[in-house]
């Protein structure tokens, strides 16, 4: 008597969707394209091939909400990988499709993944010098790219300032963009990515009228965020 194994099925059946939703594409069927992989996701949930086609079917068909989920779930399986160079890409193209998504989660998960020495470590109850802040918490329960994304989506010209483990930095914002930042007596991409590194004590932003001269150029926040986890992993090689 043969014994199933569940494993293979679910590859075969991963495999069959795949060649149907190509059927459904080739016949421009694209919404049981769609239908079909999603039903074959249920049972394949973390199968990259599905969420890989799926994103890119549902992209094609302009369902931009469903093409930025797949992405962020991607996202998290290349993480698991340690494919971060892929994850980095899905990251910014879920933003690009919905640029309402908060990636600071994934972006998080990859520095915590690629850097396990800068995880942060629990420090005692934060205490904040009494000013008029516009947004200050504690760094070990919120991270500074959650920050940056409440600070983009509101569109706030100001300053970003993280304490913590010996070291100070500053991210300066026009209209919710990074436009300079100062760390270690130094300015611009470099002080940017020391900041970057600070990952326990706190954060305060404080709002300005005024803007700032713009000693960084990034196509955005997430890809100014992206280029430097990579070029900090890389630089630690």
């Amino acid at each position: 008597m043969a014994v199933t194994d569940s494993q293979t099925e679910h590859v075969g059946e991963v495999e069959a969707a795949l060649l149907d939703a190509e059927l459904f594409m080739k016949y421009q069927a694209p919404e049981r394209a769609i239908k079909r992989l999603k039903t074959a996701l249920e049972l394949n949930t973390r199968s990259i091939k599905l969420r890989e086609r799926l994103r890119e079917v549902c992209a094609g068909q302009k369902h931009t909400e469903d093409a930025a989920r797949q992405c962020l779930a991607l996202a998290s399986l290349y993480i698991e990988r340690e494919d971060f160079d892929t994850a980095h890409d899905r990251l910014l193209e879920a933003k690009q499709l919905d640029m309402r998504i908060n990636i600071a989660g994934g972006l998080e998960a990859i520095r915590r993944a690629r850097r396990p020495d800068l995880k942060p470590v629990p420090t005692a109850e934060p205490t904040f010098e009494r000013k008029q802040f516009t947004l200050a918490g504690d760094l070990s329960s919120i991270s500074v790219f959650d920050a940056i994304q409440v600070i983009e989506n509101a569109r706030l010209n100001g300053v970003l300032t993280l304490s913590g483990g010996g070291h100070e930095g500053q991210v300066k914002f026009n209209d919710g963009r990074i436009v300079d930042a100062a760390c270690s007596g130094g300015s611009g991409d470099k002080a940017f990515q020391q900041v970057v590194e600070i990952t326990s004590g706190t954060f305060e932003f404080q709002k300005t009228v005024e803007q700032f001269p713009v000693r960084i150029q990034a196509l955005s926040n997430t890809n100014l965020i992206l280029d430097t986890l990579r070029m900090l992993d890389e630089q630690k090689q």
